[in-house]
């Protein structure tokens, strides 16, 4: 009930905004921090995720299936060798990278793609792991693959948490809520239509997931009912795991997820149809359905996201930071335990905010996913010393 009544106190939080300051050109002022925003590396196509590795290099998926390092601050010219090949079409492609927890002894990296279906240009989401080595990817081997085909809404955030175990996110493949909304594919458990898995960093099924020997429910699922999670982080004091949902026409959402539990999409939630307008829930909660934590009415076109925890910006710790596309802007959300008490807003009309990672460096970093076959940046926001 306390994160049902939360939802109420949306209208009420302070939205603060980046302007920049007068007579300093570059610099932008937020509550506690104010910040520069520089390019680090131009010339990405669709870039749509960043690691780092403990050596320095950063990765870069870029969407058409390509996997780039940016070393010294310099985007080396070929592509890694060993990315399997992707349907990259519409949402698809090479989509999210992240690197094992023990990278630095075992070189595994993990990503997540489109992986070509069986006719009518449909795809399933897929999760492989190689070694990377030399900068070329070897030993390349499937660990998941969704039972879910479709042409869009893929999901693929990838996170592991403190305990190894790796969390991936699957859309509902945009199909469409009609007629009977608890007959959606994303409340059905025996498909990966608008879940999180949870499995072994090598695919196997943990003997503690929720659904594990339930009749007709399939055991790597961890949670269910969402539409498109495109963001996803684990907090690093409380382990808890956010995430951050794509709602429709208004309604994205953030959502604290816990085993077992149904976030309601299509029955419940706060958006609307495309264009029409016209109403596509049976409401805005129901009883054994979870609420969201946050929502965005109208939507920001959510995507990455994380939790701050470097000393760069010290009155940042612990604040939860998600890009917005459609809405061109970086949210910054004061945490009070489990309730968000507070939103700003950060990096206004600089781009399609598509991830959002902290660096090694405790700086801020954003990918930019430019449209019309325009390349595109990683920006870094670096704290900016002003007088007030």
């Amino acid at each position: 009930m306390a994160r049902a009544m939360g939802i109420l106190l949306v209208a009420g939080l302070v939205l603060t905004g980046g302007a920049l300051l007068s007579g300093q050109a570059g610099i932008q002022r937020s509550a506690y921090h104010d910040y520069r925003v520089t390019t680090v590396v131009d010339g990405l196509m669709n870039p749509w995720s960043i690691a780092f590795l403990p050596g320095g290099d950063m990765l870069v998926t870029e969407k058409p299936g390509r996997l780039r390092i940016v070393r010294n601050g310099t985007l080396l010219p070929n592509a890694v060798e060993g990315v399997p090949a992707v349907q990259s079409e519409g949402q698809g492609g090479l989509l999210e990278v992240v690197p094992h927890p023990q990278f630095a002894t075992n070189r595994l990296l993990y990503l997540s793609y489109s992986k070509p279906g069986v006719g009518d240009r449909t795809a399933n989401t897929a999760v492989i792991r190689g070694r990377f080595e030399n900068d070329r990817l070897t030993n390349v081997e499937e660990i998941f693959e969704s039972v879910a085909q479709g042409r869009g809404h893929y999901g693929c955030k990838l996170v592991f948490d403190g305990k190894g175990y790796l969390f991936i996110t699957l859309g509902d493949r945009q199909v469409p809520p009609t007629g009977n909304l608890e007959a959606h594919p994303a409340q059905d458990l025996s498909n990966h239509h608008g879940v999180t898995v949870r499995i072994h960093d090598d695919g196997r099924v943990p003997a503690d997931n929720p659904f594990v020997g339930r009749e007709g429910a399939l055991p790597t699922i961890w949670s269910y009912g969402h539409r498109n999670a495109q963001g996803m982080a684990i907090h690093p004091d409380t382990g808890d795991l956010w995430q951050n949902e794509h709602g429709p026409q208004g309604g994205d959402e953030l959502n604290l997820v816990q085993p077992g539990k149904n976030y309601g999409w299509p029955v419940v939630g706060y958006g609307v149809n495309y264009t029409s307008g016209t109403a596509i829930h049976a409401g805005t909660h129901r009883e054994g359905m979870e609420p969201p934590v946050h929502v965005w009415v109208p939507s920001i076109g959510i995507s990455g996201m994380m939790i701050y925890t470097g000393d760069r910006f010290p009155q940042w710790k612990g604040n939860i930071f998600v890009g917005g596309m459609a809405g061109e802007q970086l949210a910054r959300l004061t945490l009070d335990g489990q309730r968000v008490v507070n939103e700003e807003t950060l990096v206004q009309r600089m781009g399609r905010i598509r991830d959002i990672r902290q660096g090694p460096d405790g700086l801020i970093y954003l990918a930019i996913d430019n449209r019309q076959g325009r390349t595109s940046p990683i920006l870094r926001l670096e704290p900016a010393e002003t007088t007030r």
